[in-house]
């Protein structure tokens, strides 16, 4: 924080010091972690014991304004005396094991990282002995601060006010210097969807002028009424041909893409969407005030019979232009409201679902009320008829059974589908998906999780955030549970035998080395049957040549962990589902990059995973092995196929929960590279924990030094057992996209899927640097 920031920050805490003090102008710790708003912790408690020079068991202002002046103005020793202090709970001068893992154990706890008691004493002591150069049992001052000279960030987090250490809520945010729609960036990123707009605008335009000079004689108001119905005629054509999924998917794979912005198809939906809102608002407006001027001059019908019967005439199907306006009137207000982020976003999906399927009445409405839409309608009309009658036909050819269920945490739902045979899409595609036991008319989209070289089963990774996906993860759970409660007996019985395997195992072991074994009759009688049935002592396998077949209880433990799973899931494989799909996405684009970085934001992580699986497939087979040694490495071959030199991956979770998700998918990429390239690793993982305290909040800084040593010692991390380390907090986009810059592995593209909310952030950061932004829509 800058000078001008820390005295604004002081007169904040003043005022709301002297707000909770009172009349005795001292503050208690309640008062103080109120004051502060600093939430109920260790830290919070040992700041205040700190602050509290006398000892008094309240602090006055004087007290309060001298301790934080020493921590702004300080300088790096004053600042590392205090955190000292804080770490030395008994005030000894120096800190023993079990203090520290008080305070690391307060850190796990504020960052909500769950670890085992064991995993938190192997921090401790892996931070312990590191500091503890002189083995004493204790670390003094002099031995911290040099520990922390070998984490430069650390040592550089040093020079951060105690505003950040205290972390109070943003007082005045940054604001940004020039707007971004008038940086000179913006215009060149989004060159083909601005030229698209102002294209579509001026179409807009002219067919506007011309209908008004065609009806200049008729008025003002018949002027208005027939440009907005020229304008409805092309745009409520045109919202059609923006929703051709399976033509839209087509032409990605063409040079249409690098024209048109077939990418922002969604947005482009949408804005066509309300400029129909305004003209059908605008039309009827015209219409009506027109309607007065007419009955004003022509007394034959009142204006009640103009607006809703048919005995004026209007219209070219038995006068019913005016009925069927006002209707298509309602019918638009309702789409548009129901369309709109508030429902979409609180959970109420099926509300957008539902009453978006009002486009057939519309359209119906629409050829009935003008006597030219159907003109420009035929077309696209047919063309979005004949997607339909392929979608229908595709998902009834051959219904897909669930094969397995696995539920996750944060209400996560990974189903497995059977993949038939003429099914095929490209890595980030998505489809719709109807399961008839839980919605049997509801169709939704989900991103496929799985490569496509994954040749048996498709993937989808369902979070729980509507009607549909809750009542998805409660059938499963359920049925889950029931099963569980059918199957006690039968679990109660396995586990007794997996008890007596275990101890017959250990007598084979026993024979076969030679070991005397105590004479036990029911030990030898169990001995005598296994050689009965072909089982030789010291070996888990039957004889093959007295052809027996071995129980589930006779094969290795691993092997029957693996069965009994798949046995629990076959339950689920009689449960029927249709697909529609697969449709394209901007994600496509990925393979035809050559500097690709990959954003997931909690669940956004689906499409990656199927893209992170493909590119890893076809990294594979460049790889290439020496004959004569073990050296391995990756041919950098560009083709048509991939142009990728690099992939960075970057996934924002919320949680440690959360990266369970996929964290043996992502284990199993950092195995395909346990060779170092000459250039460096062809694909990095990022991880971050938002809920995790960040390393500019000093409250953090002895446990993120623990997970450095701990990571570095096991060569893996603590918190989701990669070799990749989770980072705390949220990233520093400009660093992290400065890194990416100069890595010159060619140009960047910068591939997201998330909430709407960060995309902003990070594209205007891809803006800022020159680098190309995809987001995920559907």
């Amino acid at each position: 924080m800058s000078v001008d920031e820390d005295t604004r920050w002081l007169e904040w805490v003043t005022k709301q010091f002297e707000t909770i003090a009172g009349e005795d102008k001292e503050i208690d710790l309640d008062e103080f972690k109120t004051a502060l708003k600093v939430k109920e912790s260790f830290f919070a408690e040992r700041f205040f014991a700190l602050f509290d020079s006398d000892g008094s068991g309240s602090i006055t202002l004087d007290e309060l304004l001298k301790a934080l002046n020493l921590l702004i103005h300080g300088n790096e020793t004053d600042k590392l005396r205090f955190l000292f202090q804080v770490y030395d709970v008994d005030g000894s001068g120096s800190i023993d094991p079990d203090e520290l893992r008080t305070v690391l154990k307060s850190c796990l706890r504020e960052s909500a990282i769950s670890l085992p008691e064991e995993k938190l004493d192997d921090l401790t002591l892996a931070l312990f002995e590191s500091a503890d150069k002189d083995n004493s049992g204790s670390i003094t001052f002099e031995e911290l601060k040099a520990e922390l000279e070998n984490f430069p960030e650390v040592m550089e987090n040093l020079t951060i006010s105690a505003a950040n250490w205290l972390k109070p809520p943003d007082i005045d945010q940054k604001k940004r210097k020039t707007p971004r729609y008038l940086t000179r960036a913006y215009w060149l990123n989004n060159s083909r969807k601005l030229f698209f707009l102002c294209l579509y605008t001026l179409l807009n335009i002219l067919l506007f002028v011309i209908a008004v000079l065609r009806y200049s004689t008729g008025g003002p108001w018949l002027m208005l009424a027939r440009g907005c119905g020229i304008c409805l005629n092309l745009n409520c054509t045109f919202i059609l041909v923006l929703m051709l999924r399976r033509c839209l998917t087509w032409l990605r794979a063409t040079w249409v893409v690098k024209v048109l912005p077939l990418d922002q198809n969604i947005l482009l939906h949408q804005i066509v969407g309300y400029a129909i809102l305004i003209f059908s608002l605008l039309h009827t407006l015209a219409h009506v005030m027109n309607f007065v001027l007419i009955t004003h001059a022509d007394t034959t019908y009142n204006m009640w019979e103009y607006l809703f019967t048919t005995r004026p005439g209007i219209g070219w199907v038995q006068g019913t232009a005016s009925i069927t306006g006002f209707v298509l009137l309602v019918i638009i207000c309702l789409m548009v409201v129901c369309s709109s982020t508030f429902v979409r976003r609180s959970g109420h999906f099926e509300v957008f679902y539902w009453s978006h399927l009002f486009y057939i009445w519309f359209w119906a409405l629409l050829i009935i009320h003008c006597a030219n839409f159907w003109k420009w309608f035929v077309v696209p009309g047919v063309i979005f008829v004949v997607e339909k009658l392929v979608g229908i036909a595709v998902s009834r050819m051959a219904a897909l059974y669930i094969a397995e269920v696995n539920l996750l945490p944060s209400k996560v739902t990974h189903l497995v589908l059977k993949r038939p045979p003429f099914f095929h899409f490209k890595p980030g595609d998505y489809i719709y998906i109807n399961i008839p036991v839980i919605a049997k008319y509801e169709w939704h989209p989900f991103t496929i999780s799985s490569a496509p070289e994954q040749q048996d089963t498709i993937w989808l990774h369902v979070r729980s955030m509507g009607q549909w996906t809750n009542r998805l993860f409660e059938y499963f759970r359920q049925s889950e549970s029931q099963a569980v409660s059918n199957k006690r007996l039968t679990a109660s019985l396995r586990n007794r035998r997996h008890h007596a395997r275990t101890q017959q195992e250990e007598l084979f072991k026993s024979v076969s080395s030679g070991e005397t074994v105590a004479s036990n009759e029911d030990n030898a009688i169990e001995l005598t049957s296994y050689r009965k049935n072909g089982v030789q002592p010291g070996s888990q396998k039957p004889n093959p040549d007295l052809g027996v077949q071995v129980e589930l209880e006779e094969v290795p433990p691993v092997t029957r962990e693996i069965t009994a799973k798949l046995s629990e899931n076959h339950r689920y494989c009689n449960i029927k589902s249709y697909v529609d799909g697969p449709y394209g996405t901007p994600t496509r684009q990925i393979f035809a990059s050559e500097h690709a970085v990959l954003i997931g934001a909690g669940i956004g992580i689906t499409p990656f995973a199927s893209i992170l699986q493909s590119i890893m497939y076809r990294y594979r087979m460049r790889k290439q092995n020496c004959p004569n040694c073990n050296y391995s490495w990756c041919e950098t071959i560009k083709d048509n196929e991939m142009m990728l030199r690099k992939v960075d991956f970057i996934w924002i979770n919320r949680d440690q929960k959360s990266f369970e998700w996929f964290v043996s998918l992502l284990t199993k990429l950092e195995l395909d590279q346990a060779d170092e390239e000459p250039e460096g690793r062809f694909l990095e993982m990022h991880m971050y924990m938002t809920s995790a305290l960040s390393k500019n909040d000093m409250k953090a800084i002895g446990l993120q030094m623990a997970l450095d040593l701990l990571a570095k010692k096991e060569k893996k991390d603590s918190i989701t057992g990669l070799r990749t380390r989770t980072q705390p907090g949220r990233p520093e986009w400009g660093k992290v996209f400065q890194k990416l810059s100069e890595e010159k592995k060619g140009k960047v593209y910068v591939f997201y899927c998330g909430s709407p909310a960060l995309a902003k952030d990070i594209k205007a950061q891809c803006e800022a640097f020159g680098f190309h932004f995809y987001k995920e829509h559907f």
